[in-house]
């Protein structure tokens, strides 16, 4: 279906036109009209589907069909749970609307406020923000949500595992009970979807792409390895002349740095982008990386949430996550768009139980590469049923490994994005070698490519996998 199906104006056509935007995704040719008739929108949706372009392009629609009232005030929010998934929502706003006298802001901790407050003073339609500053600047009378029209929740269940829950029913609060909202999440926790029923009236719901389904157009491989041995396999692996632009996921922050630091000695230009990094060094990091100055990114997982790069040739999961949704999401930054891509994993002994269950999630097997020269001389995991493995190999729980501490490392990677420091809250990273913050992928703006087929369910009932890991439906 193409956009000019669709009640658009002919500024955002125009708009759409300019960016090379000719054929709707699914979740778009779904939601684009109910959004345009004023309905609840409920969507289960991971990235690479063209979620953005789905809520931006009929709120841009509506919006500069209604005549604002007096001292322009904002109405639209949109709230995310990372600095960079609000920074992409904006540029999408703005790209879209760029033929429409509407304004745009994004607001976000880790930066100095000042700007933030200049822009709200001038007035601003539509407001893209992460909770804690957003509550920040609320606080301090920046922020007056009275007069909001449209309220988009984007990446729930990442705000839930953030922390930021308690948030966003703080905003809830003070914005006008007659709205129209707009909930995403790429799962459905219990809490996740208790909070979507207080909230939505009679919504529309919408799932694209199974979190458990890989794109066709990625090629999967395994890698057995010793735990010493994997920057030595990561270095050889990228002497190949076609990993041309590589996405390296690690488990922790302090294992992005190191990761990036081998790298760089053995003279592959590597950077690391993660929570603790200052926000000009994520930006710095992330457009080098869009250029192609920089071949290499390793990214923790919330860092990486809304990273929108085209022609990723490979992922490389350095530490396999316990969450198969997450592997899922890592491996969807690569083969968008009809591409094609690869995604290279390695797998210490400490892994295998994730192995295993990432497997039986995507209801396949993961190709072995045995021709490397750092193998770790073992088979390929068994697939044991869930009644005979024991429950604690299943899922590693928190605990005292490898000199972590009772709860691994778990404080340093969480905080807060309020006032100038450092954005504790936006990125939950990972809690050791025991334990990891669900994570995963949010992201992709535009019309990108993975998106799968769209269904219509008359009561959601979405399989998602709760708190600690475990498979739950209802």
């Amino acid at each position: 279906m193409r956009f000019d199906q669709f009640s658009l104006s002919l500024p955002i056509l125009r708009a759409l036109t300019e960016q090379g935007y000719e054929t709707a995704t699914p979740i778009q040719q779904r939601a684009i009209p109910e959004v345009l008739a004023g309905r609840d929108l409920l969507g289960c949706a991971q990235t690479g589907t063209g979620k953005t372009a789905a809520f931006a392009l009929p709120i841009l629609q509506l919006l500069s069909g209604r005549k604002p009232a007096s001292g322009r005030p904002i109405r639209t929010l949109v709230v995310t749970p990372t600095r960079e998934l609000a920074a992409q929502i904006a540029e999408s706003f703005k790209a879209y609307g760029r033929h429409l006298p509407l304004t745009t802001a994004v607001i976000f901790g880790g930066v100095g406020q000042r700007p933030q407050e200049d822009a709200l003073r001038r007035g601003v339609d539509i407001l893209i923000a992460t909770p804690g500053r957003l509550l920040d600047l609320m606080g301090q009378g920046y922020v007056r949500l009275g007069s909001i029209e449209v309220l988009v929740l984007d990446e729930a269940d990442r705000m839930l595992d953030m922390g930021f829950i308690h948030d966003i029913r703080k905003i809830l609060k003070v914005v006008p009970a007659k709205r129209q909202t707009l909930f995403f999440s790429a799962t459905m926790p219990r809490e996740i979807r208790s909070l979507a029923d207080s909230i939505l009236h009679d919504p529309v719901p919408i799932e694209v792409t199974p979190v458990a389904t890989t794109a066709e157009t990625v090629s999967q491989a395994v890698y057995f390895v010793a735990k010493n041995d994997k920057p030595a396999l990561l270095q050889h692996l990228l002497t190949d002349g076609a990993v041309t632009r590589a996405l390296v996921f690690t488990r922790t922050k302090h294992g992005a740095d190191k990761v990036a630091k081998h790298l760089s000695r053995a003279n592959i230009h590597a950077e690391a982008i993660h929570g603790n990094k200052s926000q000009n060094a994520r930006i710095r990091a992330l457009d080098n990386f869009k250029k192609g100055s920089t071949r290499v990114l390793v990214a923790s997982d919330i860092a990486s949430r809304g990273l929108d790069v085209d022609d990723i040739s490979h992922v490389v999961n350095f530490d396999l996550p316990n969450e198969p949704e997450t592997y899922v999401h890592r491996i969807g930054r690569t083969g968008r768009a009809g591409a094609s891509g690869k995604a290279m994993s390695f797998c210490d002994g400490e892994e295998r139980a994730f192995l295993r269950d990432i497997e039986r999630t995507i209801r396949k097997s993961v190709p072995v590469v045995d021709d490397h020269p750092y193998r770790a001389g073992a088979s390929a995991p068994s697939h044991q049923s869930d009644e005979r493995r024991p429950q604690q190999q299943r899922r590693p729980q928190q605990g005292n490994r490898q000199g972590y501490g009772r709860s691994g490392d778990r404080r340093g990677d969480r905080g807060s994005d309020r006032g100038h420091g450092q954005d504790r809250r936006s990125d939950a990273g990972s809690a050791g070698h025991g334990h990891t913050q669900r994570s995963g992928e949010a992201s992709g703006n535009g019309t990108g490519g993975g998106q799968g087929a769209v269904r219509e369910v008359a009561s959601p009932k979405f399989e998602s996998r709760g708190r600690r890991g475990f498979p739950t439906r209802w």
